[in-house]
C-alpha cells in the first residue's frame, strides 16, 4: 500500500476489471467543471478584445453656470442698527422685496429733514448764482456803455485835434502874410526915407510910412502868437485823447476787475451748488438703503445677523439667499496628469449623489442613472487641493438633468476619453500609464484646415 515493497502487486493483479476499479481509474472527474473552464476562457480571450472607454473620473460639486446665479450673502454699504425684519428663512421673495428695515447710527445722519435742509441749502446758493449772473450781465453792460463813451470822447477830441492843426495851418498862412506885409512897409518906409531925404516927400509922409511900419511888425507879433497859441491847442487836443484814453481805460478796469470778481463768486457758488447736488443725491440715495431689498427672485437660505437693535458695519453680511431660477453646472476636480486630455466641449458623464445609478465605466451607453454634460471651462490655475477646476454644463443632446437637485450637492463625474481594447487598457492600468492622448474630431479638423 505504501509502495515499499520490492514485490509490487499492481503489476501481477490486473484489477481495472473489477466493478470497483473501474469507477476508480476509467471515470472522469470535473467534466462540467472543466468545460466551464474552457468556456470561460474563451470568454475573457474574447473580452479582452471588446471595445473599452477610457475615461477620467473626478469627484465635484453642483453649482451655477453663472455668477449672478449662485448663492450670495447680502451686505449693506452702509453702516446701521438693525430694526425689523420682513422676512423668515425659507420665503420665497421677489425682486425688490424688503428684507430688512435699518436705522442710521453716525450723528451726521440722524437729521429726519436732512434731504430737505440740504435741497434748501442747494436752492438758496442757485439763487445766489442767478444773482451772480445777473451783476455779470450788468457790468458787461456798464463795459459796452463805457466803451461807447470812450469811442465819442476820442472822436469829439480828435475832432477838436483837427481843429487845432487846421487853425495853426490858418494861423501859419496870416504869419507867412505879415511877415510879406512887414517886408513890404519896411521897403515903402525905406524908400519915402530916401525920397524925403532928396526933398521929393515931407517929413509926413515919412511918419505915415513909420507908423505903418510899426503897424505891420504889431500885426506880425500878434500873428505869431496866434500861431503859438493854435500849436498850443494842438498839443492840449493830444493831451486830451491820452486824458480820454488813460480816464477809461482805468474806468473799463475796474468794471472788467468787478466782473471778473464776480464770474470768479459764481464759479465758486456754482461748485457749492454741484457739492450740495451731490450731497443731496447722497443723502437720497442713503435714505433708499435704509431698507435692504432683494437684487432677485429667490430664497432666504439663512439670515446671518439675527435680532433687533443689532449693529453692524459697512459691508458685512446680513442674509444669504439663494437665486430662484438657475441654470445648473457642475464643478469637478481633475489631476493634473489628466489636464491635457480634457477639451473644451468634451463629453462627460455625471451621477449625482442621491440619485441611484449603475456605472459602467469601460461602456458609458450601458451604465445607468448617469447623465450627460459637456466641458464649458477649464481652470488655469491649480486649486488649493493640489487638482484642476473643470466646469461642466448640460449636454442638450442628452436626458434633461433632474430638477430637484441643489446647488452643493456631490457629483462624479467620467470625462469619457479614446476607445481601446480590453486588453489594452489592463496593460495600462498595470503600467501605471495614463490615458491615450487625443484631440477631439473638431479641434483636429480645424487644425488640418489651417
Amino acid at each position: 500500500m505504501l509502495n515499499i515493497s520490492n514485490n509490487q502487486l499492481h503489476k501481477s493483479v490486473d484489477i481495472t476489471g473489477t466493478k470497483s476499479g473501474q469507477k476508480v481509474f476509467l471515470s472522469r472527474y470535473y467534466k462540467y467543471f472543466n468545460r466551464f473552464l474552457g468556456v470561460f476562457a474563451i470568454v475573457g480571450v474574447i473580452i479582452l478584445f471588446l471595445p473599452w472607454t477610457q475615461n477620467i473620473t473626478g469627484r465635484g460639486l453642483v453649482t451655477t453656470l453663472t455668477p449672478d446665479q449662485r448663492p450670495q450673502a447680502i451686505q449693506s454699504p452702509i453702516p446701521g442698527r438693525i430694526e425689523q425684519w420682513f422676512v423668515r428663512e425659507g420665503d420665497f421673495i421677489k425682486k425688490g422685496d424688503t428684507i430688512i428695515k435699518i436705522s442710521e447710527v453716525k450723528s451726521e445722519y440722524f437729521d429726519p429733514d436732512l434731504v430737505a435742509r440740504t435741497a434748501e441749502q442747494r436752492d438758496a446758493k442757485a439763487l445766489s448764482v442767478g444773482s451772480y449772473s445777473d451783476k455779470v450781465q450788468a457790468l458787461n453792460r456798464q463795459i459796452n456803455a463805457l466803451y461807447n463813451e470812450k469811442d465819442l470822447k476820442l472822436e469829439q477830441a480828435r475832432n477838436k485835434l483837427l481843429q487845432s492843426k487846421l487853425k495853426v495851418q490858418s494861423d501859419s498862412v496870416d504869419l507867412e502874410a505879415a511877415k510879406t506885409n512887414k517886408q513890404i512897409a519896411q521897403r515903402q518906409f525905406e524908400r519915402t526915407v530916401t525920397l524925403q531925404e532928396e526933398g521929393f516927400k515931407a517929413t509926413k509922409d515919412v511918419e505915415d510910412k513909420r507908423l505903418k511900419l510899426q503897424e505891420t511888425e504889431a500885426k506880425l507879433i500878434s500873428q505869431e502868437n496866434k500861431l503859438l497859441a493854435s500849436k498850443n491847442e494842438v498839443l492840449n487836443a493830444q493831451f486830451e485823447i491820452s486824458r480820454v484814453n488813460a480816464e477809461f481805460a482805468d474806468k473799463i478796469s475796474k468794471a472788467q476787475s468787478d466782473k471778473f470778481t464776480a464770474q470768479s463768486s459764481q464759479f465758486d457758488t456754482e461748485a457749492q451748488v454741484s457739492k450740495l447736488e451731490n450731497e443731496y443725491s447722497n443723502y437720497k440715495m442713503r435714505n433708499d438703503l435704509l431698507f435692504v431689498t432683494a437684487p432677485y427672485d429667490g430664497y432666504i437660505n439663512k439670515v446671518l445677523r439675527g435680532g433687533v437693535g443689532q449693529t453692524f458695519k459697512e459691508g458685512e453680511s446680513l442674509v444669504g439667499i439663494m437665486p430662484a431660477k438657475v441654470d445648473l453646472a457642475v464643478e469637478t476636480f481633475v489631476e493634473p496628469i489628466d489636464l491635457p486630455l480634457l477639451h473644451i466641449g468634451e463629453k462627460v458623464r455625471v451621477q449625482f449623489d442621491g440619485w441611484p445609478a449603475i456605472i459602467f465605466r469601460g461602456w458609458p451607453n450601458a451604465s445607468y442613472g448617469t447623465y450627460g454634460a459637456r466641458v464649458v471651462a477649464i481652470e488655469n490655475f491649480i486649486s488649493p487641493n493640489g487638482k484642476f477646476r473643470v466646469l461642466l454644463a448640460p449636454d442638450v443632446t442628452d436626458n434633461p438633468w433632474p430638477k430637484d437637485i441643489r446647488a452643493g450637492s456631490g457629483a462624479f463625474t467620467m470625462a469619457l476619453l479614446d476607445d481601446v481594447p480590453i486588453w489594452f487598457e489592463l496593460w495600462r492600468k498595470l503600467n501605471g500609464f495614463p490615458p491615450n492622448y487625443y484631440q477631439p474630431a473638431e479641434a483636429y479638423n480645424a487644425k488640418n484646415k489651417t
